[in-house]
């Protein structure tokens, strides 16, 4: 169903993957001299290699040899001697007897180092050479230094969750302390210690102060107003992340002064803490359970009625054949409506409904959704981040039907232009086994729990939820059901009919995404496609797609305004769509320092899949002049994610002439679409880390910088047309400012990069013209070719 993988360079590999030939046309290719490298794509990536200069005879030899230092058992002295012979010798390999290894590893436990005596008479008592014996015990000894750094490095991680967990809740706090002469956010290095806590204690207070008024005005129905004169201007200006750390969310035009001004303690893109600064700590009571319970029964019902009834509660639009929700029966049928929110009509209505097959039976897809992890990595590019804050009930433990989850969720898209959107709700689950389906349902808590603040701009998830069908072969049906009141933000208006139709946040999209990762687990999970290439591995394979769906997910965060990450904009015209912003970045898996990132949204007249096609294609790529300097990419090896060509993972060399094997980097790219849009996603990544992947390890420690390309289609449904007016082509380029995490940001940075994101979208839109043009010039000369007569 998914094809093979499939290596695409000089020439075609084929065999059997674990040959020998197989592997020296695989070092062959990366040590090509006429190699290049990924810091030719961006001159502002600053990303060096993991390893220092002064190991590239080590990588030369680890390439040429084909093995490394975890081969310890299976690797003795005497393949090693076999590759010091000539070519036109048949190698040998002999494995060391368990006899031997038992020796080996006595020893070893008593004395680590052994002298040139002691391995002698060791060599003598096994009947192996004394160098075999010396090769042994370096691999064991290199292999002891390897588990003691994953040890150490798992106490570090913990020590740094617990760092970062705290620095979170700190700057939050932060973020809250107001200068008295101007109103904007205070520079604490200008303040002493003392007024330091007093203003940190007064923010603390103040925030205690507005919860309890909150509290207050719910049950009198009275709203009362926030402490002090200036709380009307404190509650207008929202929370400033970005450069300038003095303007809102949208700040006026970037300039030197701002620069100047600007406080080196920006805020980092943070991952989900242990205890976030939401209202998540706030759990259901023991007498509040009950109530839950018959919440969650009459939202279950709801959804049920939902996925059965056609019309008159929902309508099919017949220019578009898509169901939408009639209102007026909605508030006939069910008792939600009693509950709106007041000026209810500064609100709107979004509700969904759609249906598909995907690969992926039910009882997985069930534990993916109450698994807030499993529930992130299978929706990427809508949920940011998730979070199980309780476990409300669970009828039989380990088993799902009839749980209730307390969660948290803020879902987005991937574009600075839209803000996410957050929620706190209760998913309850439950199982019918005469008709062996499954049904999944969220809704709102504030109906019985008030503990939790609304977000802005507002959004109120009503009872949303799918239901899944078995199917024969490990397939399921799935219908979802959307369904929610907003209010809308501050929405840039290349984005506003995308939202307001509610294809951003509804049933399509979600189902769309669901089937494409269904895809990609089988794929991943698949062990019988008969070549790889020159993956030499499953092991390897899988290791390769992990690295690659970090990247996909380290991309989908840095490009939307998750996590409170906010965006600056470089003028004052409400057509520029161009938004920057910094992070601090000291976490495994991204290069370390400051990294500044620029996105564009462009609206353009092309087909979607035409714009996708073009630019996951290593060969259309290399004409972006402003990427790849002119010179062309070569997959080296393909990877496929699924029954679509396009939902596949790629790795690219750049062929330079000037290239050698002394620093050698590659590019990662995986290329992914559905009928919601589609992404083409890259990193660099250096020739050892390749290595690292190849032998089936932990691809968590590799750091990844990643850029792309997000197309979204645009449907015009005017004029009884369905037909799809054009596309929204996002651009994001990310680079390592500096190495330096206290770095400050200069100017010159960012007009550099604002330069090269406008020239990426200019040469974007002038090679899909020319495209157009040279396609409409030979269907017009065919067109015009007299016929011949026989």
């Amino acid at each position: 169903m998914y094809g093979d993988c499939q290596v695409m360079s000089s020439s075609t590999v084929r065999g059997n993957p674990m040959s020998s030939d197989n592997s020296s046309q695989y070092n062959s290719t990366i040590q090509n001299p006429n190699f290049n490298f990924m810091a030719n794509i961006s001159p502002f990536n600053m990303f060096s290699p993991i390893l220092p200069q002064k190991e590239e005879k080590a990588k030369e030899d680890l390439l040429e040899s084909g093995s490394g230092s975890e081969h310890i058992e299976g690797a003795s002295g005497n393949e090693q001697e076999a590759e010091q012979q000539p070519p036109a010798k048949t190698k040998r390999y002999h494995r060391h007897t368990a006899r031997q290894i038992q020796e080996m590893e006595s020893l070893f436990k008593e004395c680590p180092h052994p002298d040139d005596k002691q391995r002698l008479k060791l060599s003598q008592d096994l009947g192996l050479k004394p160098r075999q014996v010396k090769f042994w015990f370096q691999n064991r000894r290199t292999q002891m230094k390897a588990q003691q750094d994953r040890q150490e490095n798992v106490v570090l991680r913990a020590e740094n969750e617990s760092l970062k967990t705290e620095n979170y809740r700190l700057q939050a706090t932060l973020r809250n302390i107001v200068c008295p002469n101007c109103g904007g956010p205070a520079v604490l290095g200008e303040m002493g210690y003392d007024e330091q806590q007093l203003r940190i204690e007064n923010a603390r207070l103040k925030e205690e102060f507005e919860r309890v008024c909150c509290m207050v005005s719910q049950y009198n129905g009275r709203t009362m107003q926030a402490m002090g004169p200036n709380s009307d201007m404190m509650q207008q200006q929202p929370h400033s992340l970005e450069l300038d750390m003095g303007v809102g969310v949208y700040p006026r035009k970037l300039d030197e002064h701002h620069m100047s001004n600007c406080p080196s303690d920006m805020m980092p893109l943070p991952f989900m803490p242990e205890t976030s600064h939401f209202a998540g700590n706030t759990l259901i009571l023991e007498e509040e359970k009950s109530l839950a319970m018959e919440l969650a029964m009459s939202s279950m019902n709801e959804l049920l009625k939902m996925w059965q009834t056609d019309e008159p509660l929902w309508v099919q639009e017949a220019d578009t054949g898509k169901y939408v929700l009639n209102l007026e029966e909605y508030a006939r049928m069910f008792s939600w409506s009693a509950n709106l929110k007041q000026n209810s009509h500064q609100l709107r209505t979004e509700a969904t409904r759609d249906t598909a097959v995907v690969i992926m039976n039910s009882i997985t897809l069930v534990d993916a959704f109450l698994d807030a992890n499993k529930w992130m990595e299978l929706f990427p590019s809508i949920v940011s981040r998730a979070k199980t804050l309780q476990v409300v009930h669970s009828e039989v433990p380990g088993h799902a039907t009839g749980s209730i989850h307390l969660m948290y969720a803020e879902l987005q898209v991937l574009s600075p232009l839209v803000p996410t959107r957050e929620a706190h709700f209760l998913r309850y689950c439950q199982h019918n086994a005469e008709e062996g389906t499954w049904a999944i349902v969220d809704f709102p808590i504030d109906g019985f729990h008030n503990d939790y603040s609304s977000s802005f701009p507002f959004y109120k998830r009503r009872p949303s939820g799918c239901i899944i069908q078995d199917m024969p072969n490990g397939y399921s049906t799935v219908t979802w059901v959307e369904h929610a009141e907003v209010e809308d933000g501050p929405i840039n208006a290349v984005f506003s009919s995308l939202v307001s139709s509610g294809m951003a946040f509804g049933a399509q999209r979600w189902l769309a995404v669901l089937q494409r990762q269904c895809e990609r687990l089988a794929s991943l999970m698949a062990r019988n496609i008969p070549d790889l290439g020159v993956i030499p591995s499953p092991e390897a394979r899988k290791s390769v797609m992990n690295l690659s769906q970090r990247m996909i997910r380290t991309f989908c965060l840095n490009i939307s305004t998750c996590y409170g990450q906010s965006w600056t904009a470089l003028s004052e015209s409400a057509e520029d769509t161009v938004r920057i912003t910094t992070r601090r970045v000291t976490d495994p898996g991204q290069p370390n320092g400051l990294i500044l990132s620029a996105v564009s949204t462009t609206w353009m007249p092309f087909q979607h899949k035409q714009v996708f096609d073009f630019l996951r294609d290593e060969r259309s790529r290399a004409q972006l002049d402003v990427l790849s300097n002119g010179n062309s990419l070569n997959e080296v090896a393909h990877i496929a994610n699924g029954s679509n060509p396009g939902n596949c993972i790629s790795l690219l060399r750049i062929n330079v002439a000037s290239n050698s094997s002394q620093n050698v980097e590659l590019v990662l790219q995986e290329s992914c679409t559905d009928d919601s849009g589609s992404l083409v996603v890259y990193a660099t990544v250096d020739v050892d880390a390749i290595q690292m992947v190849m032998n089936g390890e932990d691809p968590s420690c590799i750091p990844v910088l990643p850029m792309g390309f997000v197309v979204v289609p645009i449907t015009n449904s005017s004029n009884d047309s369905t037909k799809e007016s054009g596309c929204l082509l996002t651009v994001c380029l990310q680079v390592l400012a500096s190495t330096m995490p206290n770095a400050k940001l200069n100017l010159s940075s960012v007009t550099a990069i604002n330069h090269h994101l406008c020239n990426v979208v200019q040469q974007i839109t002038a090679l899909l013209n020319n495209t157009n043009a040279a396609a409409a010039f030979t269907t017009d000369a065919d067109a015009h070719t007299p016929a011949v007569a026989d």
